[in-house]
């Protein structure tokens, strides 16, 4: 997805004027559409506190994710009620444990170079990406002085007939080689809190990430971090 289409107009189907204008003024805000397409590969490792519908912590969650151009993800993930590994290619994969799974950022935040989606604003400040599947469908909200996204909004319809909503707001960035990556965030479902990330271990861009040590299976079948993960 990162693989870079040098021109794409305003023209385009699906891409409307005024939604180009505000996803390329998150891009800049980024660090830059060229900056975000030189991306190779990127790995990071956050550390989350997670909570049930009544508010009450559940304990710690770390989660380990890596991607590689153009389409290969790994996430590792160890927490109460939500501990997986997860391997895609872009074509197959596999999945131990499965738990809950989110989206890497540099292929959204480049979605524009990409004929597959179509990119509309249904309101002010928010730009919408989608392929025509709504379980696919992204809001990101821009910050009015920054243009930095700082909600995220998607749908869940792992239950059709109750789907739920997902907001995931940014309130901290990190500058890292030019570019901004979310810091510090709050994830909600259905306007419950179910998880506030505490920090983040490590976060490392064109690292030289190998596609063979992503989809290796663990032999205990756990998740695999970088460092140990520290005691409970």
């Amino acid at each position: 997805m990162l693989a870079a289409l040098l021109s794409v107009g305003f023209c385009q189907p699906g891409f409307s004027e005024d939604a180009l204008r505000l996803f390329h003024k998150m891009q800049d805000a980024l660090g830059g559409a060229e900056k975000l397409a030189a991306v190779r590969d990127f790995e990071q490792t956050v550390r989350a506190e997670s909570f049930d519908a009544e508010g009450r912590s559940m304990g710690d969650v770390r989660k380990r994710t890596r991607w590689i151009s153009p389409s290969t993800v790994r996430l590792d993930q160890v927490g109460p009620g939500s501990t997986y590994v997860l391997y895609f290619d872009g074509k197959s994969g596999w999945e131990i444990l499965p738990g809950a799974r989110s989206g890497i950022l540099p292929p959204t935040w480049l979605a524009d170079r990409d004929p597959r989606y179509r990119i509309t604003s249904p309101a002010e400040r928010v730009v919408r990406i989608s392929d025509g599947d709504p379980a696919h469908q992204l809001d990101l909200t821009l910050d009015p002085n920054s243009w930095l996204p700082i909600k995220e909004t998607s749908m869940t319809l792992s239950d059709p007939a109750h789907p739920t909503s997902r907001d995931s707001v940014t309130s901290e960035w990190v500058n890292l080689g030019g570019l901004r990556f979310p810091s510090r965030f709050t994830v909600f479902r259905s306007g419950v809190r179910v998880a506030e990330m505490t920090g983040i271990d490590e976060t490392r861009v064109n690292s030289g990430l190998k596609a063979e040590d992503l989809s290796a299976k663990p032999p205990d079948r756990k998740p695999v971090f970088a460092r140990p993960v520290p005691p409970k």
